[in-house]
């Protein structure tokens, strides 16, 4: 095997030209917009943030909406829901394919339609449905949210970046009217460990990132947070020689070429895979003590 990466060597950028104009349609209807939900994956609370967006959304109420909490590993992502919650959010940890705590989120926001409305009828003006833009990085669940909050299929879902690529009205339901946007994420990875745990779990497409790059660092990520579960899945028990660990998932997983020689770019894709399936169990790549 090549000597294993630098990380960095070559800096993560994906800041497709439709992410631009997003944010700029979105500074253009902000004024139409009551609420804003901001979804955040439960398994990356940090590196999933929305960045430079407060700006853009004022002083909007915010309802952080914790997707992949079922995928998380609780432990570490409730520090998050602590934290972010002492910075004055209202957060909601959501389990969307199970249905989990989803009519929490139309009872919080029945709680501020009804502030809205009744400071509207203090004005002398007539009670309207409230409109919540949807925002979040891409693939972090905003669509499948949308058809739970809806009860059908209302939007397209993929488990890939990018499926939606332009703003569009839905009404949830007589009360509620939602802004759907494409998934965002900011000009320039300032944090590159982000940038890869960002590409690790599906929020950045995969043409972007070299595969040896990624399966490293998810070995590297897995083996400083989650030793065990290297060691359960591919009998690992250090990382010393990448060699070695790559011949020893090869075997372990049946990733062998003619001779019996391990297939590396097989490796690379069955570490990612194993990653994003959850077949390396309940996972949380950020640590709330790297919170600046």
């Amino acid at each position: 095997m090549k000597e294993v990466m630098k990380m960095n060597n070559n800096p993560i950028q994906w800041y497709p030209g439709h992410m631009a104009k997003t944010k700029k349609e979105i500074k253009e209807k902000i004024h139409l917009v009551d609420l804003v939900y901001e979804l955040v994956d439960a398994r990356m609370p940090l590196s999933s943030k929305m960045q430079d967006m407060d700006a853009i959304l004022k002083q909007k109420p915010r309802i952080m909406i914790m997707t992949k909490y079922d995928l998380c590993d609780k432990e570490e992502t409730d520090k998050f829901i602590a934290y972010y919650q002492s910075q004055g959010y209202i957060v909601l940890p959501v389990d969307l394919m199970h249905n989990v705590n989803v009519k929490e989120i139309l009872n919080k926001s029945n709680e501020i339609l009804l502030s809205m409305n009744e400071e509207r009828r203090k004005k002398g003006m007539k009670p309207r449905s409230i409109r919540a833009l949807l925002i979040g990085v891409p693939n972090v669940g905003k669509s499948t949210l949308i058809n739970r909050l809806v009860g059908k299929k209302a939007t397209n879902v993929g488990n890939k970046p990018g499926v939606t690529k332009m703003l569009s009205w839905i009404r949830i339901n007589k009360d509620i009217e939602l802004l759907d946007t494409p998934g965002l994420l900011w000009p320039k990875f300032e944090n590159q460990e982000q940038a890869y745990t960002l590409s690790a779990l599906s929020s950045i497409k995969e043409e972007i990132v070299d595969p040896e790059e990624l399966a490293v660092f998810i070995l590297k990520r897995m083996y400083a947070l989650y030793p065990d579960r290297l060691k359960e899945r591919y009998g690992i028990d250090c990382i010393d020689d990448f060699d070695e660990v790559y011949t020893c998932i090869g075997r372990k997983r049946g990733a062998l070429m003619k001779g019996g020689e391990v297939d590396y770019d097989k490796v690379n894709l069955i570490l990612i895979r194993d990653l994003k399936e959850g077949y390396l169990g309940e996972i949380t790549f950020d640590r709330l003590e790297n919170v600046k």
